[in-house]
């Protein structure tokens, strides 16, 4: 499963990418805002630091509008991957910026029949929000479930990123399940390299060598007599 961050902020993917992890970013308009910066300069710094797939969502709500802010978007950079929401809109807009060879991330999918409409329109991602899903009290993962099974059914190619990731655990049943990239908040990247057992092994090992390193001073002290 690959691994992007989910993030407009810059120091936030650049730290995640000197660890050599990050296959893409995403990024939203609420994502964007807090950073208070101009949105395709950012999209452009971004997609020039990361080799890999960047999102960034379209703004327009009529097909018309939406396909030059697609083909404006795509133009800051050959990485860049246009978001447009599940909507009549979105699909026709979809389909149409795709067969230009625009890859399209549809976003804010709640069900398998949504997945089903935007793999049909061609686009080249599917974000299932998971912790949205758990928010209202459903069950994201299973939601997650049926789309990697409706897809493998018949063999869709449209990949799907496993969007709204609320902690580590969701991660691991993403990656359990099938789905093809989780994009991931820099904090939940940060709590998926640690676990207590790591940490105590650690400082055992540093504790060792201290007490190694001791031993040797002493025994070269007593050499010296």
């Amino acid at each position: 499963m690959k691994l992007f961050i989910d993030t407009a902020n810059i120091e936030e993917i650049r730290e995640a990418h000197s660890w050599g992890i990050l296959a893409g970013v995403t990024t939203n308009p609420s994502l964007a805002a807090r950073e208070g910066r101009n949105f395709r300069e950012m999209i452009k710094e971004i997609s020039d630091l990361v080799d890999g797939p960047i999102s960034a969502e379209a703004v327009s709500l009529t097909p018309e509008e939406m396909i030059v802010e697609a083909r404006e978007l795509a133009a800051i950079n050959d990485n860049v991957i246009v978001k447009f929401p599940i909507t009549a809109a979105g699909l026709t807009a979809t389909r149409a910026v795709s067969a230009e060879g625009i890859r399209v991330n549809m976003t804010l999918i709640f069900s398998v029949n949504q997945a089903l409409l935007a793999a049909a329109a061609g686009a080249a991602f599917a974000s299932p929000f998971l912790g949205r899903m758990d928010d209202i009290g459903e069950d994201g993962l299973v939601l997650l479930t049926d789309l990697v099974d409706a897809y493998a059914n018949y063999n869709i190619t449209t990949e799907i990123i496993a969007a709204s990731i609320r902690g580590p655990q969701h991660v691991t049943q993403a990656a359990l399940i099938g789905a093809d990239i989780a994009t991931i908040p820099f904090t939940v990247l940060k709590q998926m390299m640690n676990h207590p057992l790591t940490e105590k092994g650690i400082a055992q090992f540093l504790s060792d060598w201290e007490k190694l390193q001791e031993k040797a001073a002493q025994t070269a002290a007593f050499g010296n007599r």
